[in-house]
């Protein structure tokens, strides 16, 4: 009896042994370890035979580069040409204008010198009875002296205009005409680039003209 219980536990070691692998290959030996396996549902593959590619990196979005515009107004010729040569020698690649500012000029309307200061306050009184806006008799030396100015106007329809109040109220004798007020010539010189270059140009060339100043393009 005690040899048949040891043959059947011989047996069953026997068998274990063999479906453990213990005792040789069997048709599939990874079927161990697919036994063993803990959540191999949530296996991922990350590639097949290739090395993982590198994500790539998001491109860099450009700023457009702004530019600017930059003036010294109020120069004279030698000023211009000495702020020019600065310019040209340090900052070629800066756009540079030259603005020249006409003389300026405005419209008048008045009546013509009288003979002598007498017969021009005589007429200043006929035009304060005529209910004239404003007026006054020209005193200084010259080709005017004794004419009584009625207005200086910025237009010539604005000259017009008060001609013809004038006129409504009985001033005959008036006129109107252009007047231009002498002055030096004036310069604008501008810089035109990108914003950084122009911020060093005024940087580097305003200590060599600290006199001059400088405005935004158009804000002279």
């Amino acid at each position: 009896m005690r040899i048949l219980v040891f043959i059947l536990v011989a047996a069953n070691l026997t068998f274990f042994a063999w479906t453990q692998g213990y005792l040789g290959s069997r048709d599939n030996p990874d079927a161990v370890r697919l036994t063993q396996q803990l959540a191999a549902e949530k296996m991922i593959v990350l590639s097949r035979d290739e090395p993982p590619k590198d994500k790539a990196p998001a491109p860099v979005e450009k700023k457009p580069v702004q530019e600017k515009c930059l003036a010294w107004p109020g120069l004279n010729a030698a000023s211009a040409d000495r702020l020019e040569t600065l310019l040209t020698e340090r900052f070629a690649g800066l756009r540079r204008t030259r603005h020249v500012i006409p003389e300026a000029s405005s419209w008048w309307v008045f009546i013509p010198p009288q003979a002598s200061k007498a017969e021009a306050d005589k007429k200043a009184l006929e035009l304060k009875r005529l209910g004239a806006p404003e007026f006054f008799v020209i005193q200084e030396p010259g080709a005017n002296r004794f004419a009584i100015s009625l207005g200086i106007f910025s237009s010539e329809s604005a000259a017009e205009e008060r001609l013809e109040v004038l006129r409504a109220k009985g001033v005959k004798s008036a006129k109107f005409a252009r007047r231009t007020v002498l002055r030096p010539e004036q310069i604008t010189l501008e810089m035109t680039g990108p914003e950084p270059m122009i911020d060093a140009a005024r940087e580097a060339i305003q200590p060599q003209v600290p006199e001059q100043k400088t405005a935004a393009c158009g804000k002279e």
